[in-house]
């Protein structure tokens, strides 16, 4: 069934309108006829060296149903901006048959290329009372940029389905190993012995190769691939499930303390290199890694995170910005109500699996939704991604978070200021 389009729009005309919270911090706004995407003339704004540069265009599209959801797509441009995430802000803001404002206003956070083109999209429902909703491509913060936007559409779209995930956290710590395809074999067992059919994603802690047989990081370095992926990856093709494990991999003289994700068929779909590195790591002999990828699964974007990684901010931040819905977390030991912290202030679901640290599956709200308290059980749950954190007085937390966030203020060391 076709879904209405309420606004589909580029070569704009004066239909559109220059809002501002102060007429004073208003940025300076035109057409543009020589800087479009598809024909003559988008939106402009200027900053107009104007350091509270505050607003920008507006227009506003009725025929809104409220629980319907819509799509908002825009293109734009901008030149000069020190963080494009804190200066470009397009948003819905909806409003009810009074022209009051209903619910809280939408963030566009989403951001993909598109040629010489950026390309924003926002997906959300319409609040209670909603009849209205004006489309708002605001310019804060850059006094010295211009943007520029084109190709806008605001067209409702069907209620997104479910994303079941069945996520299991194994709890396991063998203790009378003395090779690490002994542990590789006791962990497969017990998500044999723990773990439901039919689950999406299984979790093991950190450094299964080393736990318990008394060896260094070293002796059990591998590649990857390498013996412990194919082991794994036999289990993950038997099961058909995703598996994340924390195992140790040599490349060169360089260890890292690493994580790999193993899909569905048994193939190593990814890995990620501990950053933060522990004085007990540096000194047994680890290399830190240096990047925080994020990797699309059959069912949405995770991220991996590793022990000591957890004590940090930016590790979780830097997953959320780059669209991990989940985190998944080996991990040895270490603080549990860091981890509820790094859940709630980036609004993703995180799974751990550890020794000295709980093994369990946490909400955006940092609730506990399954744990596994003793040795040889396992945390399930069934998570819906497309479940939007959402607050009566802040609206949709993780995009207002992710739009809001500072990330462009330079804080000095201690000793750099004396």
């Amino acid at each position: 069934m076709a879904q209405p389009v309420l606004l589909r729009e580029s070569g704009f005309k004066a239909v559109w309108e220059i809002w501002a919270p102060r007429a004073e911090i208003a940025p300076r706004g035109w057409l543009d006829a020589t800087r479009y995407r598809a024909r003559p003339a988008s939106l402009a704004l200027s900053g107009n060296s104007n350091p509270a540069v505050c607003g920008g265009w507006q227009r506003s599209a009725g025929g809104i149903e409220p629980g319907r959801w819509y799509r908002l797509t825009a293109h734009y441009r901008a030149e000069g901006p020190q963080d494009d995430a804190l200066a470009v802000l397009p948003r819905l803001d909806w409003s009810d048959a009074r022209g009051r404002r209903a619910g809280q206003p939408d963030y566009a956070w989403r951001v993909a290329r598109d040629g010489d083109w950026r390309r924003v999209t926002l997906e959300a429902p319409a609040p209670e009372k909603a009849a209205a909703v004006k489309i708002q491509l605001l310019l804060l913060n850059a006094p010295h940029t211009t943007v520029w936007w084109d190709d806008i559409t605001l067209e409702a779209i069907p209620t997104p389905a479910p994303r079941l995930v069945r996520v299991a956290a194994l709890n396991l710590r063998p203790e009378k190993s003395t090779t690490a395809a002994q542990n590789v074999a006791a962990f497969i067992a017990g998500i044999e012995k723990a773990v439901p059919e039919k689950t999406d994603i299984i979790v093991l802690p950190e450094g299964i190769t080393v736990v318990g047989t008394g060896k260094k990081y070293p002796d059990v370095a591998e590649a990857i691939p390498g013996p412990t992926t194919e082991a794994l990856g036999e289990c993950a093709r038997k099961r058909s499930a995703w598996i994340v494990a924390g195992i140790y991999e040599r490349e060169g003289v360089a260890v890292y303390n690493t994580a790999v994700l193993i899909d569905r068929g048994g193939r190593v779909a990814g890995r990620y290199r501990k950053v933060y590195i522990p004085r007990e790591e540096m000194e047994g002999g680890i290399t830190p890694g240096n990047d925080y990828p994020i990797f699309r699964t059959d069912f949405g974007w995770v991220g991996l995170m590793i022990c000591w990684d957890v004590q940090y901010a930016d590790p979780a931040r830097a997953l959320a910005l780059r669209g991990a819905e989940m985190i998944l977390m080996p991990i040895w030991g270490g603080n549990e109500t860091l981890a509820k912290a790094r859940a709630i202030e980036n609004h993703v679901w995180l799974v751990s699996s550890g020794y000295n640290f709980a093994t369990q599956i946490l909400g955006p709200d940092g609730q506990t939704l399954a744990s596994a308290p003793a040795r040889g059980q396992a945390a399930v749950a069934a998570i819906d991604l497309t479940a939007r954190p959402y607050d009566t007085w802040l609206g949709e937390l993780r995009g207002r978070f992710l739009k809001e966030l500072r990330l462009d203020v330079r804080v000095e060391p201690a000793g750099a200021l004396r």
